[in-house]
């Protein structure tokens, strides 16, 4: 009998959440889907893997044995994959680096470099991903580590190294009348419709919506964007409004858009992350290594060298 892995990938996200909406919000799958996966595995299994309840799923005898054996099967999978994609892409000496617009940012060649000095002969083949991937391929496989905005759905499952933060600013369109202040609390933003990634991508939604700083407010949506362009376009045709890294100002400035601080909102946060399968990869650990570089940790006193 074979199974496909990534009904044992969505076992295993099931069994470490505990519930199916996380786990759904983890997968990036919606819950009826994810429920008739889990089915199907049950009946090929001829068995149960949870009981179900109001309370969450819980792993049934049968699932708890499956739960210590999958997990190291699928990294054994992932391991080979990575390794098989990476030989058809490019035969030897490149890196796979999965990007979002506006992680590290001019750090980028920074690290780059760095990375070409410790490999002699080997590229970095930057691959940049679309907002509604915030994991930039990661996951599945494409790549082989990625710079990436944190907090992102699924970012329990793999290996991150923080690597600095920077405040959240707004994103307006410049004739808004909050586009004059030179700091805007963000309490007087609640009521302003949004520009939001799209609803599958989870928690990443939530967290550049402020949904966890809103005491409760209903979020506005007005409209739904996955690339940077079309973000802008959005803001500047007036749809609505939305939060950005502070860094954004400077490399997605734009006629017509306009960024100001806020308060109120925690910081957002910058890592390199890659795949516990990755953990040995020696190039994988030289990136990681020149990325540490790139951004020291501050003094202990919190004061700059």
């Amino acid at each position: 009998m074979d199974v496909d892995t990534r009904l044992l990938r969505y076992f295993v996200a099931i069994a470490e959440e505990g519930s199916l909406t996380r786990a759904a919000e983890r997968l990036f799958v919606s819950q009826p889907a994810l429920t008739k996966q889990i089915r199907q595995l049950e009946t090929l299994l001829g068995t149960a893997l949870f009981t179900r309840s109001r309370s969450g799923m819980a792993l049934t005898p049968a699932g708890r044995t499956l739960l210590t054996k999958a997990p190291d099967l699928l990294s054994g999978w992932d391991l080979a994959l990575r390794e098989t994609r990476r030989s058809a892409d490019h035969p030897a000496r490149v890196l796979r680096v999965g990007f979002l617009a506006g992680a590290a940012n001019e750090s980028t060649p920074e690290i780059v470099a760095a990375f070409g000095r410790c490999r002699p002969g080997w590229r970095v083949d930057m691959r940049q991903a679309a907002w509604s991937d915030p994991a930039a391929g990661l996951t599945t496989g494409d790549v082989d580590v990625a710079l990436l905005r944190l907090p992102f759905p699924g970012q329990e499952t793999l290996r991150v190294e923080p690597l600095f933060t920077e405040p959240r600013w707004v994103a307006l369109p410049s004739a808004h009348p909050l586009a004059v202040r030179d700091g805007i609390p963000f309490r007087d933003l609640w009521d302003e419709p949004f520009v939001a990634a799209p609803p599958e991508t989870g928690r990443w939604r939530d967290f550049w919506l402020a949904v966890d700083e809103r005491e409760g407010h209903p979020v506005r949506i007005g409209a739904v964007t996955d690339q940077p362009d079309a973000w802008l376009g959005a803001i500047a045709n007036g749809y609505g409004i939305a939060l950005a890294p502070a860094s954004s100002a400077r490399f997605h400035a734009r006629p017509g858009v306009t960024y100001r601080p806020v308060s109120g909102v925690a910081p957002s946060g910058v890592g390199v992350a890659w795949v516990p399968a990755c953990e040995t990869d020696p190039a994988v650990r030289d990136f990681v290594r020149c990325c540490r570089d790139s951004f020291p940790a501050p003094p202990p006193d919190g004061t700059p060298d």
